[in-house]
């Protein structure tokens, strides 16, 4: 199933940012407190009125592309019900993550929670999948999520089908929290699903948490033993680890400091839903294809 390049970017956008968002109809005003969730919205052709941390989109999210209409509503933990309660909200979505919060959120709206990142739920590309049906039905845009989804196995087939052929290296996917430690992503996790669905070995094959990662010490890299192995870490990097990693005696141990072993890409939300999932397949497809 061959594909240019062109024809490909042009695919990826109309699946981030699907039709029925420019043509928008009248629909119940929703809040989101998680970013998966509010990027589903858009896909559904919903845009909400109001989501947290709004502020950070542009630096963990990145696309689809929030509204400029719509409102921040201060942090998921400190959520300013001033402006919540203004918003005149007709559903409020969240998740167990915040069930703290639930008595509260109750008393403004119809709270909606959605179980995706939660112990025992499995494969998280396979719970953000069914969290988008059952979000859909609560929404009555069966047809819409049914469309959005079908978009996206799409997607994946042709990034799987870009790479298929070609000598992949298995690749291990961190993000740096400092230069000593990183999380490390695996299965059950959103990346390490995407993987498995694009065709590339995860060289991290460790069982993570129920959200799909584990923090370990930078020195822990080292349990990655195949030579062929590529470190990729994702933006935003703390500005003062990769100048410390290079004068680290412990990093230059590690295959990961040789040429070409470590790349970066641009942000991926790790904590995502089925759009987060598709940004960073293409993102991956991209650096693998251009580098085979």
């Amino acid at each position: 199933m061959g594909v240019s390049r062109r024809t490909f970017l042009h695919f990826a956008a109309a699946s981030l940012i699907p039709a029925p968002l420019f043509a928008q109809s009248i629909g119940p005003r929703i809040v989101s407190l998680d970013y998966g969730l509010a990027s589903t919205l858009l896909s559904l052709g919903l845009p909400p009125v109001g989501i947290s941390d709004l502020a950070d989109w542009d630096r963990w999210v990145v696309e689809p592309p929030m509204p400029k209409s719509v409102v921040d509503i201060g942090s998921a933990f400190e959520v300013n019900f001033e402006i919540l309660v203004t918003l005149k909200p007709d559903i409020i979505l969240t998740t167990p993550y915040l069930d703290e919060l639930l008595p509260k959120l109750q008393s403004v709206a119809k709270v909606v929670r959605l179980e995706i990142f939660t112990p025992g739920i499995g494969p998280i590309l396979t719970a953000a999948i069914a969290a988008t049906r059952k979000l859909a039905v609560e929404l009555g845009r069966e047809n819409e999520a049914e469309q959005f989804l079908a978009r996206a196995d799409v997607f994946f087939a042709q990034c799987r089908s870009r790479l298929e052929g070609k000598n992949l290296p298995p690749v291990a996917l961190v993000n740096f929290m400092d230069a000593r430690h990183a999380r490390i992503y695996s299965s059950p996790g959103l990346f390490h699903n995407v993987l498995e669905r694009i065709g590339v070995r995860n060289a991290w094959t460790r069982e993570s948490n129920y959200w799909g990662f584990e923090t370990i010490g930078i020195e822990d890299l080292s349990k990655v033993t195949d030579p062929d192995a590529r470190l990729i870490a994702f933006e935003p990097i703390p500005p003062d680890v990769l100048p410390k990693l290079a004068q680290s005696p412990l990093w230059n141990r590690l295959s990961f400091a040789r040429p070409g072993h470590l790349s970066i890409l641009p942000p991926a939300l790790m904590f995502g839903m089925v759009n987060e999932a598709m940004r960073f397949a293409g993102l991956l497809t991209d650096l693998l294809e251009k580098d085979a």
